[in-house]
């Protein structure tokens, strides 16, 4: 028999029982449905989160001081001091992977515009900062190596303090502003970056030469972080060993002595919550994946009372020259497009469920065609396993018994 015969008759046998193939279809169109928009999901989560951290510098390398042990306590990262701006002068001389090194220093406090106050922070760094970050200016100019060495009171503020302390239309180029009772002169507005990965905004913050920080608002001589980029991506592994040694180097560290400082890559953040992502992917998935074995149940239950109901029409046509085989290929048929059927309905519910959780929730998706293309091809295999059986059935019948089946 032909195979668009068997569709035919497969079509015709699906529209004599439409309530009943498209209950048969529910649990797969749930399933696939699920599973589409599920990845989706965690698929949108991972990029979102990769650019959100690629935000903060792609190549960037992050060393902070390792917080020590005192009294049985650990004590809080910002009361350790084992950095100092001998430590960046001994990498800027000492690297040969790095192409950025940048100290730096930070205080929290109020920025005042007349009678306008914003709290926020400020970061001391270098010329180089704005490279490591890959944080371009939206206006007005970055400050010089000439501002470091006389601490020069000028600053460049994010998109938020902007919004905070200037009435709308006022150019903030020029304008003094307060911070920690120093006045600060605006020479440029960075560009707006948004949140970061940990939900911090990126734009609140003031930016301005280390030493002017260090000599006007910290009084002190210790780091918080020093900042670093390679100029490949491939060379942050070599960077980040290099580092270690001439820190260990710098501090006198002994064999046996653990590091007094840590140093963090970009790519050890992003894999640690792409995986992060990618097993709740998988859970969600698999938890959705229930529905897709609970549908390929319901159809070998249909599909055996079919054959049930059937058993007079499968004895006629084996009795007029129908052979076993094609009334395997009949039933199979019929369980492999319902299975299909139900497949397509659930991508497309999936993707519009995806669109809607992006539209009304705010959560990122991002439709995966392979998901697409795998779910598919499960729910052909589906129908193909969880109908086998029953068509089996049907071919197996004797002729003579099916005709005088009650």
């Amino acid at each position: 028999m032909k195979i668009a015969n068997l569709f035919l008759i497969a079509l015709k046998a699906l529209r004599r029982n439409k309530l009943r193939a498209l209950l048969t279809m529910l649990g797969i169109i749930i399933g696939v449905a699920s599973v589409i928009a599920m990845v989706a999901i965690g698929q949108g989560s991972k990029k979102s989160i990769q650019d959100q951290l690629s935000s903060m510098g792609s190549n960037m390398i992050t060393i902070r001081p390792n917080s020590n042990i005192s009294a049985g306590a650990r004590l809080d990262i910002s009361s350790v001091q084992t950095l100092t701006l001998s430590d960046v002068d001994a990498l800027k001389k000492e690297s040969k992977h790095l192409n950025a090194i940048s100290p730096a220093v930070s205080s929290k406090g109020q920025a005042i515009n007349g009678a306008l106050n914003w709290p926020t922070s400020m970061q001391g760094v270098s010329v180089d900062y704005l490279k490591i970050r890959d944080w371009p200016l939206k206006e007005g100019i970055a400050f010089r190596e000439s501002d470091i060495h006389t601490a020069n009171k000028v600053c460049l503020i994010g998109q938020t303090v902007v919004d905070n302390i200037f009435p709308y239309g006022v150019d903030p180029i020029g304008q003094v502003i307060r911070f920690n009772k120093i006045p600060f002169r605006i020479i440029g507005v960075l560009e707006s970056k948004g949140e970061n990965a940990f939900g911090q905004d990126q734009d609140d913050i003031i930016i301005a030469p280390y030493s002017t920080v260090q000599k006007r608002i910290t009084n002190s001589i210790y780091l918080q972080n020093i900042y670093a980029s390679t100029s490949d991506e491939s060379q942050t592994q070599f960077a980040t060993d290099e580092i270690e040694q001439i820190l260990r180097t710098a501090h006198h560290l002994k064999v046996k002595d653990e590091d007094d400082f840590s140093v963090r890559t970009q790519a050890e953040l992003i894999n640690t919550f792409s995986s992060t992502s990618q097993l709740l992917t998988v859970l969600l998935t698999a938890i959705s994946g229930i529905s897709l074995l609970i549908g390929g149940i319901g159809i070998m239950n249909i599909m055996y009372v079919s054959v049930t109901e059937r058993t007079k029409e499968i004895g006629l046509r084996m009795s007029i020259g129908a052979n076993g085989r094609d009334i395997l290929l009949q039933f199979l048929v019929e369980a492999i497009l319902i299975s299909i059927t139900g497949g397509l309905i659930g991508i497309v519910l999936g993707i519009v469920a995806s669109e809607l959780i992006q539209f009304f929730l705010h959560w990122p998706t991002l439709i995966s065609e392979s998901s697409v293309i795998l779910s598919f091809l499960v729910c052909a295999i589906t129908g193909i396993f969880f109908g086998y059986y029953p068509a089996l059935k049907a071919s197996k019948l004797d002729p003579i018994e099916a005709l005088h089946f009650e």
